[in-house]
Order: structure tokens, then C-alpha cells, then sequence
């Protein structure tokens, strides 16, 4: 990138996942990073995640992932509970991090998030809330951007992370059609169960439920409706609605029921995805995380796809001539491995309303071991 020693900028569309881990990585190669985040402060939304393998092993190149094991729930198994309660399978994940550390971590979403802005700002990059791209315009080697706030930028690269209903993709004439999979998520914060070490997942006979430790104290339950339209509900039902629908899972979501009923922090949310089919960039343009590939939550890896993206796109604008060759091998790079992970967590929604569980839980395990591949 020699020649773009002098103008190495990038302007980053969103502050989520994906925009601060790319913003970091950039900033540590010496570029000169701008976020414009359409939020007004750095507030998040939901509850929870996971960091599997892949998500650790970006983060441990970034010097984060001890940060985030510590704020989190460090795990290495998720076990399968049949409609009966009894354990019918259990996955033991890659350790990609080293074999006497975790597989995995479940933790908070604002903890992460404030995780990597720290990281973003302690590397240089600057956010600016309350602002939105309205027009792109390529010019040659660069990129002019015009913003809400009136304001103006001309930059190297400018990298659309603004989720599933990007604004930048939009504005880039890319069609992205953003599909409902006919399944509604919940997710209710609540103490952690001594037993809960690791994740458990709970078919039933209409519907699917489990709980992720995301903390020494704390987890998520998680109930995935299926056959519903996407409504919502108003929020003071979510979690007298949420405990009813648990009442047909015996065994330990028993002991859930009371936790979820007592809880003032539930959301439920459509199950949506989309895959970018064609080009993610033009010219010095490229759009990444939930932006070019939205997973179903059921593969727990869209976290790991966004920092995926953010590393690796730093590292491919490092070593081509110009930015636009470093884009289009970042999108060469990345896209059959999302594109797998994409259409393997449809598979299993489809499979979980289906009641196939027994089908399901390989595609898990082999989609795992798919992922702990070098990105």
C-alpha cells in the first residue's frame, strides 16, 4: 500500500461489531479511521451473544480476547435435551485459542461493544453519533461521501457496516433481499443456574428454548417460536408471555420458568437473514458483517463472521498495490465462508420447525469444525 501512504483514510458506516473491529485493525496499520454512527450515544440493544472459536481467535489477534473471557462466560460445550429432558447429544467445540483455554464465551453485548470502542478510540479512530451517509460518489483512488450533519469527506476506502437494512448498500446499488425465516426469538436476562457451564439447547414439540451463561452470574434464555408471523407485543407482556410458552419443556427449564416471569429485560425479535449473492464492493467501496451476510442466530456465529471481517479486511488493504484490489481479495476471501455458514443456519431453522432435531444437530457440529478454519 505504498502508494497510499499519504491517504490512508477510512470512513466506517456503523459502530457495531463489525465497524469498531475493523476500525481498530485499520487504525493499527496506521490508517486514519472516522465511524458515523446513526445512533445518538453508544447505547446497544440485546442482551447477549456468544464468541465462538473463530470469534476469539480474530479477537486474540487484536489482543482482546482476555478482555472479553474476563467479562464473559468462557465454555467449550453446547448439549442437546431432547422433548423427554434427557441429554441426546453433546458438541465439544474447536479450542482455537489454545487447548487449555475455552472454546467459546458467552457474553453481555454492551460489555463487548464497550470492549472494542475502548479499543477504536484508544487506537486513534474517532466516532461521531447522530450522523448518516446520504450520497457516495467515486472519485478515481477515492471516495466522496457526503453525511446528514452537511458535512463532507474524501477517503481511500468507505466501509458500509451498517447492518442488515444498510444504508450504504442501498446507496451502492446493491440488492440484498433480507428474508424472514417464519421464526421469532426470544431472549430474557437471568441469573445464572449453577449447572449452566456451557450452552444447553431444549427441543420441545412445537418450539426450541436453551440458555447461554454470559457472565460469572448471569445468562440468557432463549426461546425460538416458530410458525409466527414477525408482530410485536406489547412489552409489558414479554415475560409473562415468554414463561407460558416454557410451560410445555420438562426438566430444567422448570427451573427457568420462575426466572423468566421475574425478569424486566426480554426481547423478541424476527429470525431475518441475508447473503450478499453478488459484488460487496465498487470501486473503494465494500459493505461487510450483517451488511453482506446475516446469519440465523441458530449457528451462534454472526459475531464471529463481523470481527472475522473487520481483521481481514485489513489485512488484505495491507498487502495489494490499491485499495480496490485489496477490497474485491477481501470479498474473494470471505464470501464462500459466509455464504456456507449463511445457508447452513436456514438449514437448521428449517429443520428445527420441521421437529428433525436429530437432523439438525450434525449440521451443528460440522459447520463448527468448518469454522474453525483459518479465515
Amino acid at each position: 500500500m505504498n502508494m497510499f501512504r499519504g491517504m490512508r483514510s477510512a470512513l466506517i458506516v456503523g459502530a457495531g461489531v463489525a465497524g469498531l473491529t475493523a476500525a481498530a485493525a485499520l487504525a493499527r496499520r496506521g490508517w486514519r479511521v472516522e465511524i458515523i454512527e446513526a445512533g445518538r450515544d453508544r447505547a446497544t440493544t440485546g442482551w447477549g451473544l456468544c464468541l465462538t472459536g473463530p470469534s476469539l481467535r480474530a479477537l486474540h489477534a487484536l489482543g482482546l480476547a482476555d478482555a472479553c473471557l474476563a467479562e464473559g462466560y468462557g465454555m467449550s460445550v453446547i448439549t442437546h435435551v431432547n422433548v423427554d429432558g434427557a441429554v441426546t447429544d453433546q458438541v465439544e467445540l474447536p479450542r482455537l485459542i489454545g487447548a487449555r483455554r475455552p472454546a467459546m464465551a458467552g457474553i453481555a453485548r454492551p460489555e463487548l461493544h464497550r470492549i472494542l470502542f475502548e479499543e477504536a478510540e484508544r487506537c486513534g479512530v474517532v466516532v461521531h453519533h447522530g450522523v448518516t451517509v446520504t450520497s457516495i460518489a467515486p472519485q478515481g483512488d477515492l471516495v466522496d461521501v457526503r453525511l446528514s450533519d452537511g458535512t463532507e469527506r474524501r477517503v481511500a476506502v468507505l466501509v458500509g457496516a451498517d447492518g442488515i437494512r444498510s444504508s450504504v448498500r442501498d446507496l451502492l446499488g446493491f440488492e440484498a433481499p433480507v428474508d424472514y425465516l417464519g421464526q421469532m426469538v426470544w431472549r430474557a436476562l437471568v441469573p445464572r443456574p449453577d449447572w449452566a457451564t456451557g450452552i444447553h439447547q431444549f427441543a420441545g414439540t412445537v418450539h426450541t428454548a436453551g440458555l447461554v451463561p454470559i457472565s460469572g452470574s448471569r445468562a440468557y434464555v432463549f426461546l425460538t417460536e416458530n410458525g409466527v408471523p414477525p408482530n410485536a407485543l406489547p412489552d409489558t407482556e414479554l415475560a409473562s408471555r415468554l414463561a407460558e410458552l416454557l410451560t410445555v419443556f420438562p426438566g430444567r427449564v422448570e427451573e427457568l420458568r420462575p426466572l423468566v416471569s421475574a425478569c424486566d429485560s426480554v426481547v423478541r425479535r424476527p429470525v431475518k437473514t441475508t447473503f450478499l449473492t453478488g459484488a460487496w464492493h465498487r470501486g473503494n467501496c465494500v459493505v461487510i458483517g450483517d451488511a453482506a451476510h446475516a446469519p440465523a442466530p441458530q449457528m451462534a456465529s454472526g459475531a464471529a463472521l463481523a470481527i472475522e471481517d473487520g481483521l481481514v479486511l485489513a489485512e488484505e488493504l495491507e498487502c495489494h498495490s490499491t485499495v480496490e484490489r485489496g477490497v474485491a481479495a477481501f470479498v474473494a476471501r470471505r464470501a464462500p465462508r459466509c455464504r456456507s455458514l449463511v445457508q447452513t443456519s436456514v438449514r437448521i431453522s428449517g429443520l428445527e420447525q420441521a421437529q428433525r432435531h436429530g437432523e439438525a444437530y450434525p449440521l451443528v457440529s460440522a459447520c463448527h469444525r468448518q469454522m474453525a478454519a483459518p479465515a
